[in-house]
């Protein structure tokens, strides 16, 4: 009896623990805690006496805090210890594996987010898909640490996964090879034309800033004069960096109107923060084009609001998630963490980001994001979406123009990927294109080297995938027990081949080089380049 007693009251001051770092005293009534801290301890201590199996009231207590934080809203979480661990260890260190965060919910690994540049996120594995099977085995009721035993490994090695995604019908299959998961925030710092440049960012990490300010100096060097910043697929991260990247393309404005980045409100006077630029930087009158999408979220979304805001730069692509909850993480004695949403960002226009989530499932509310039916095309005053909905909030720039509120930024072009049929998607997900090149590579590619040696423009500029080659990688396909409809062949086969380029650009050159070769297929990319002359007039510098 005495060490049940234990058990709960253990269970019990973890609860307490957690709800004294809230500051939940000054939030209700000091009568209405104990009131429900009392029920909670009755239910723990009668489940343990008489339920009719041992109880694990470790497993108990964090699926009553995790199902407490659910009824809040979709981006407060508890994060367990070995979980707190990756996550630190995402933002500050190096480790192999897949590149996902994660969290078991339900006895179903549940994908958070791929790490931007990793194997996944290249392989397109996504936020909120389920890993219900590795390596043909069931994952359903793995523990977090079976999860990193079986997802973790060396650089190199391969493992395979079986994921349903929300949505689609189909169980997705997905051969990964293991790779080194690094710190770098930045994927890719080059030039793309004579004057522009192009920096790709897929996390705001620790580094961020002094990784954007070597990279965007260097471009310079090189002569850059324009640039195109990349946020798409970036679902954010550190908030100061956010707000110093922006405050590179920003000047300070005057001492009577100081140029707001965001800022915040809450509930508690203390939790709300503002954020300005200052003048200084020597970029503040570079022509600028941000490209976004359906996957940029949180901090890329404040980038893109305050330079849309100020008309600082033209915004390209598809809306953005709509995550503009500020999260405050607490430690917890035991090694555990929690998120727990503090505040709510808005532009300097006064947009709330935050896409609307009451009455919504998580699955229903992460879904939508990437299933809005935008009309293609110029939106500079952001008329027709406006008026198609009479609910949707209207705000201004400081140029005057219309920007949306309500949930996301609202590009001022916009641009959806180029389509490409399952033949490709499946070919992709299966990693055939490495399979195939690695071979290759190994063989006849071998003499690759010595044509193009370390010269990767050249190898971008010269190299054609052989049509015998193209021809061979379709038999290996075809082999793997794919199906190659001739339509769905004929409508990917520039796709095809510019991937097959990218990945023998990869062995070579590393993943900038995959990236470059990419863009020429890159139906945003592309649009945005022709749309300098634009981000100039609404910056006034012409």
């Amino acid at each position: 009896m005495k060490r049940k007693f234990s058990g709960v009251t253990v269970s019990i001051l973890v609860v307490i623990s957690l709800i004294a770092g809230m500051g939940i005293d000054m939030l209700v009534s000091a009568d209405n805690v104990y009131e429900q801290l009392s029920k909670l301890k009755d239910v723990l201590s009668l489940t343990e006496k008489n339920y009719v199996e041992d109880v694990d009231l470790k497993k108990l207590t964090e699926s009553a805090i995790v199902g407490m934080l659910n009824t809040l809203d979709p981006h407060s979480v508890y994060i367990a210890p070995k979980q707190f661990e990756r996550v630190k260890e995402e933002f500050q260190g190096k480790f192999e594996g897949i590149g996902v965060s994660f969290r078991v919910i339900n006895d179903t690994i549940t994908v958070i987010e791929p790490v931007g540049g990793g194997p996944s996120a290249r392989l397109g594995i996504l936020s909120n898909d389920r890993i219900v099977k590795i390596n043909d085995t069931s994952s359903v009721g793995f523990d977090e640490n079976r999860v990193m035993r079986t997802l973790r490994g060396p650089k190199g090695s391969k493992v395979r996964v079986a994921i349903v995604r929300p949505g689609i019908e189909d169980v997705l299959e997905f051969e990964i090879i293991r790779d080194e998961i690094p710190l770098t925030s930045i994927d890719a710092a080059l030039m793309v034309h004579k004057d522009i440049g192009y920096i790709r960012v897929n996390q705001f990490k620790e580094v961020t800033y002094s990784e954007m300010d070597r990279a965007i100096s260097r471009l310079a060097s090189l002569g850059m004069k324009k640039l195109i910043l990349d946020l798409r697929m970036n679902g954010g991260g550190y908030l100061d960096q956010a707000f110093r990247m922006a405050d590179m393309f920003l000047d300070g404005g005057t001492a009577n109107a100081p140029r707001k980045i965001v800022y915040t409100k809450a509930r508690k006077p203390e939790n709300e923060e503002s954020f300005f630029a200052r003048t200084g930087d020597a970029y503040e009158k570079l022509p600028l084009i941000v490209l976004v999408d359906n996957g940029s979220a949180s901090a890329s979304e404040i980038v893109a609001g305050a330079l849309q805001d100020w008309d600082r730069g033209l915004i390209v692509g598809e809306t953005t998630f709509g995550k503009g909850l500020v999260q405050r993480q607490f430690p917890l004695s035991d090694g555990s963490a929690f998120r727990l949403t503090i505040a709510k960002y808005y532009t300097p226009s006064g947009r709330l980001i935050q896409r609307p989530y009451d009455g919504k499932g998580r699955d229903e509310y992460q879904q939508e994001a990437f299933t809005r039916n935008e009309q293609e095309g110029e939106n500079i005053e952001h008329r027709e979406e406006a008026m198609s909905d009479s609910t949707t909030p209207v705000f201004h720039t400081s140029g005057g123009r219309n920007v949306l509120g309500g949930g996301g930024i609202t590009p001022d072009y916009i641009v959806k990927p180029g389509n490409v049929t399952p033949l490709f998607s499946n070919i992709a997900r299966r990693n055939l294109f490495f399979d195939f090149v690695k071979s290759y590579m190994e063989g006849s590619g071998l003499q690759l080297r010595k044509v193009y040696g370390s010269d990767m423009q050249k190898f971008q500029k010269e190299y054609v995938v052989p049509s015998g080659l193209a021809a061979d990688f379709m038999t290996f396909v075809k082999t793997k027990s794919v199906e190659v409809p001739e339509k769905e062949y004929a409508q990917d086969e520039r796709f095809i081949g510019t991937r097959l380029k990218a990945e023998i650009g990869k062995t070579l050159y590393g993943f900038e080089a995959w990236i470059a070769i990419m863009l020429e297929v890159d139906t945003q990319f592309q649009k945005a380049v022709t749309l300098f002359p634009e981000a100039q007039k609404i910056a006034k510098l012409e």
